[in-house]
């Protein structure tokens, strides 16, 4: 659980260390354009969906990834509309888990829909840049280091989140997330770091993408079972 925290950092570390590994991309419900049946997942167009002004820096992320990564969580019972907020504001779903008394680091908001997280010599800038129905695109550049030794690794990446939901009484749902990133990273500095992870990158990979699930479903989860919490939960930083 205490990785939840740095999760979208460990996701991109660990895909970058691990890029050496990838000699194609995994096929996934991802499409730069032309959308061929997918079956079991939601078809994205990110030609169609992601805004203009960054629709050539993301297809050249995911039409040429380094690595790719998908992760999925089990059906979690909780208010989309909670879950959607959360993906929004992912500075305050950190503070809920500080708040849960659960180590988390600190995400910034920055203004203009754009996030950052820092740790470690990483440095990491994100914001939404395209939706869909039950779903969204962002979009991340920076810095970073996925490994103790080694250098500091340049990342652009781009992540797509789903988040179908079923209708089971009153504001509750039966919501099915599911996460794919693709990073795009140079290829050297990623090689320095593939030596330290060795064979269990993509393992890693996998594992960090369920815990960027985890970091949102977790919270939607506690906040739908603890109503009388939410208020103290997601209200903003006291200053």
């Amino acid at each position: 659980m205490v990785r939840v925290g740095r999760s979208l950092g460990v996701l991109l570390g660990t895909l970058g260390a691990a890029a050496a590994l990838a000699q194609s991309p995994a096929p996934g419900p991802v499409v730069p354009s032309n959308p061929m049946p997918m079956p079991a997942a939601p078809r994205v167009v990110l030609s169609e969906v992601v805004d203009p002004a960054y629709r050539e820096a993301v297809l050249g992320v995911v039409r040429r990834p380094t690595m790719s990564a998908r992760g999925s969580a089990a059906d979690v019972v909780c208010s989309p509309q909670t879950f959607e907020w959360l993906l929004d504001h992912p500075d305050r779903t950190a503070l809920a888990w500080r708040r849960l008394q659960v180590p988390c680091v600190e995400i910034t908001d920055v203004g203009k829909g754009r996030f950052v997280w820092a740790d470690d010599g990483s440095d990491l800038t994100w914001q939404t840049v395209g939706t869909f129905p039950d779903g969204r695109v962002w979009y991340a550049t920076g810095k970073l280091k996925p490994a103790p030794v080694g250098p500091t690794v340049p990342v652009k990446a781009v992540v797509v989140v789903s988040h179908p939901s079923r209708p089971i009484g009153g504001t509750a749902a039966a919501v099915s997330p599911s996460v794919q990133a693709f990073v795009q990273t140079d290829s050297k500095a990623a090689n320095v770091a593939l030596r330290v992870l060795g064979p269990t990158a993509p393992k890693l990979a996998q594992e960090a993408a369920d815990q960027l699930l985890l970091f949102f479903t977790g919270v939607a989860k506690h906040v739908h079972a603890h109503p009388e919490r939410a208020e103290e939960l997601l209200a903003p930083a006291r200053r």
